[in-house]
């Protein structure tokens, strides 16, 4: 902790608090009423505010409330010599970090100052920790080649609206964190986002994981469920992979994104939902459709804004940036400490076939952090990837 601000009406104690500060190798600033101390807290950053109570032109009771509506996050010790329990009790309440009576006690005041400290250090590592999570969420698109500035920009114009987005591109290649990307720039961005992968349900599970059903709609439905369509209806509703779907679901999510009703399996009641629909596929869905595989007319109420994200080796320029968000963020979920590339395992990185996209590099460079040594080299790259021949 460096940087500590006095406020108080009394110069000795002023003087005597400065002198042990000082002697710690702390830098001091005073004032001495508490409209200059107000001043002073809220045009600079102190680490730590030591404000006394009984004080003219504003009381320290007044500075604290003032400090806390200008947000000054700064650990504030209220000091007082006519204290008690009560205003010990109002000042904690209000936010102050702690209370200390006068005469000031040297132990005191320091154990005080390295509990600050403390809080100070907490207080960073959450705010460095949010920024972390928010970074490794996945809600940034990472990339700067021009079709990955095109998708941005994209999600930056239809985000705010209503319309339908249909996404598509080869698996791995980061569909869903599109979608994300697109829920987070909307509206709906503080409601649900609720996926469903298509692909990797049952076809005759399909129709009650969107609908719901109801209590005996068939052998294994022993209580009411409400299905996606209902949870996400304020919200985002996410169809991965609709180029799977069964013909017959195809034909009720037809009905709900016309009519925006739905029906649980084995019910009758019609239950109004209104969920923003984005669907992604890895299938060519115009030829889906030659082949009698895929509703044209579905197709049409899905592809209002077509977003195609391309492959990864279509995009070998952000070879090198993904690959460094990846070495961070999975040295941070192992505990391990940060590895780097040397500049060969990057072009190699670059010059790699990557059949499984994105998916497929992630997993590599997990592999590769857990098992090389602290610099990865182009050999290591090699060794765990399949160069392009």
């Amino acid at each position: 902790m460096g940087k500590i601000l006095i406020i108080d009406d009394e110069k000795s104690i002023r003087r005597a608090l400065k002198e042990i500060l000082e002697f710690e190798d702390f830098e001091v600033d005073e004032a001495e009423d508490g409209k200059e101390g107000l001043e002073k807290a809220t045009s600079q950053y102190f680490d730590l505010i030591f404000c006394d109570i009984k004080m003219p032109k504003m009381d320290g009771m007044e500075v604290l409330s003032a400090l806390q509506k200008e947000k000054v996050d700064s650990p504030v010790i209220m000091i007082s010599g006519h204290g008690n329990i009560e205003t010990a009790v109002e000042a904690i309440k209000m936010g102050a970090f702690d209370f200390i009576e006068k005469p000031l006690d040297l132990n005191r005041i320091l154990v005080t100052i390295r509990n600050a400290n403390e809080k100070n250090n907490l207080v960073e590592e959450k705010k460095v920790l949010k920024k972390t999570v928010q970074r490794f969420k996945g809600s940034s698109i990472i990339g700067e080649t021009d079709r990955i500035i095109q998708i941005k920009e994209m999600i930056e114009k239809v985000g705010p609206s209503e319309a339908r987005v249909l996404v598509t591109g080869e698996n791995g290649t980061g569909k869903e964190l599109v979608a994300r990307s697109l829920h987070d720039n909307s509206p709906r961005k503080d409601e649900a986002f609720i996926e469903v992968n298509c692909a990797a349900i049952p076809a005759e599970l399909i129709e009650s994981e969107l609908f719901g059903h109801e209590k005996g709609a068939f052998t294994s439905a022993v209580k009411q469920k409400k299905g996606k369509f209902e949870l996400s209806k304020n919200g985002t509703l996410f169809l991965d992979e609709i180029g799977d779907m069964s013909a017959s679901a195809q034909a009720k999510v037809l009905r709900a994104l016309q009519e925006n009703v739905i029906q649980r399996v084995g019910g009758e009641k019609n239950i109004k939902v209104n969920p923003r629909i984005i669907a992604a596929t890895n299938k060519n869905l115009r030829k889906e459709i030659e082949e009698g595989n895929f509703r044209e007319d579905l197709y049409h109420r899905l592809s209002v804004i077509l977003i195609h994200v391309p492959t990864l080796n279509e995009r070998e320029e952000d070879i090198p940036l993904l690959a460094e968000h990846f070495l961070t963020m999975t040295c941070a979920e192992h505990g391990i400490p940060r590895k780097k590339f040397s500049e060969d395992a990057l072009e190699a990185l670059k010059n790699t076939k990557w059949s499984g996209n994105i998916r497929e590099l992630r997993n590599i460079i997990e592999r590769m952090v857990i098992l090389c040594d602290h610099e990865i080299t182009g050999f290591d790259v090699n060794t765990f990837s399949n160069p392009r021949s």
